[in-house]
């Protein structure tokens, strides 16, 4: 146990920082579990809501916020219904013959 004043202080903030940052972890684990679950757009918005939030509060590197966030994007991309592409009309080009 600490003896000095201000060592006290730090190991009470140290336990609300703790909690603080279990708390954004827990919020960004249930919001990623609910977008595996059901990958909508809205659960992936959720999701990245929560990796921005987290790494706004330093709890996890910008860097990493994006690359998580990316991934997320590949997932939806994945599932989601390919659409069919138009293909282009070839055009019929005649050519001239001489003789």
């Amino acid at each position: 146990m600490p003896i000095i004043k201000s060592a006290k202080k730090a190991a009470r903030q140290a336990v609300k920082r703790t909690e603080h940052n279990q708390e954004i972890k827990k919020a960004i684990k249930s919001a990623l579990k609910t977008f595996k679950a059901n990958p909508t757009p809205a659960n992936l918005s959720k999701a990245q809501s929560e990796y921005d939030k987290a790494a706004k509060k330093g709890l996890i590197k910008k860097n990493t916020a994006s690359r998580r966030k990316s991934a997320l994007v590949k997932i939806t991309k994945a599932t989601a219904k390919p659409a069919k592409k138009a293909t282009p009309a070839k055009k019929a080009t005649a050519k001239k013959t001489t003789k």
